[in-house]
């Protein structure tokens, strides 16, 4: 039986949206931020050694990092559904968007959040226009304009097929549904991305993922 170490509020939803799209059973074992930092509890650590989630075990099997887990779970139980054959043009690109996601998406949406929550730190009153000072530069000057390239692009992908891998939904739109609604939460995606919020309903709309909200709780970023 595949377990999931759920941690509310984060990447491990969609790892619960691909086990219901391949209609696997599974267990959830369910972790709490911290409510101040918002940070996992130690309890993950005895999982996995960096105590981060999302983490699956599955038999004597324990894995981390969001791709490898979505690639792990198309490749040995989708049947041929969901991620296309090794070694073909199809794959080369499903496996792009598995790495883009984490890899060029994410870390400008998550410098944001750090950005914004150094803006709203309680500091002594002689630092905080320092600190909002810096904070607000950095994200004006950097972070925004990238978040921005990045959303351009994707939008522009989304111009040649419904889906990132091409005509068919796959695991590499399961990869990319976390970014996308981190982007809505606090990167700007709004409505001059067309492409992207459609992409966001149709995920949204789909009975496996709605399954998989009602498995793992409330879900905010």
């Amino acid at each position: 039986m595949i377990t999931v170490h759920h941690l509310n509020n984060s990447r491990s939803q969609r790892v619960l949206w691909l086990l219901e799209e391949l209609g696997l059973p599974y267990e959830i074992k369910r972790y709490q931020r911290d409510p101040k930092t918002m940070l996992a509890p130690p309890e993950l650590r005895a999982v996995h050694p960096l105590g981060k989630s999302p983490v699956i075990t599955d038999g004597e099997l324990t894995l981390a990092e969001s791709g490898a887990i979505i690639e792990y779970l198309a490749d040995r139980y989708g049947a041929g559904r969901l991620i296309p054959a090794p070694g073909s043009t199809a794959r080369l690109r499903c496996n792009y968007w598995l790495h883009y996601a984490e890899g060029s998406a994410m870390p400008p949406l998550l410098l944001k959040l750090v950005f914004r929550r150094v803006e709203a730190a309680p500091l002594p009153f002689f630092a905080r226009p320092v600190a909002k000072g810096i904070a607000g530069k950095v994200q004006q000057s950097f972070v925004d304009p990238q978040i921005g390239l990045h959303l351009s692009y994707m939008e522009g992908e989304l111009a040649k097929a419904d889906w990132f891998g091409g005509v068919d939904f796959s695991a590499a739109d399961v990869a990319m549904s976390f970014p996308l609604e981190a982007a809505t939460a606090r990167g700007g995606l709004d409505d001059r991305y067309p492409r992207l919020q459609a992409f966001l309903q149709r995920i949204h709309a789909r009975p496996a993922y709605q399954r998989a909200l009602e498995r793992g709780g409330d879900y905010h970023l």
